[in-house]
């Protein structure tokens, strides 16, 4: 039997990209960056969220 995903090391994989992004930043540029990051989730979540309200209606 064989995995065709496997959420570790997808999990694994993401911390390695997001490491590489924060290395060498200081700590107020790794703010910035979370604070940016946040920003585009939330965003990004009210769309979804008026995406699926319309498809109810």
């Amino acid at each position: 039997m064989s995995k065709e995903f496997d959420c570790v090391e997808m999990k694994r994989k993401g911390a390695r990209i997001l490491q590489k992004k924060l290395a060498g930043m200081t700590l107020e540029e790794e703010l910035k960056f979370w604070q940016e990051r946040n920003k585009a989730l939330k965003k990004d979540q009210q769309r979804l969220r008026k995406k699926e309200l319309s498809k109810t209606r």
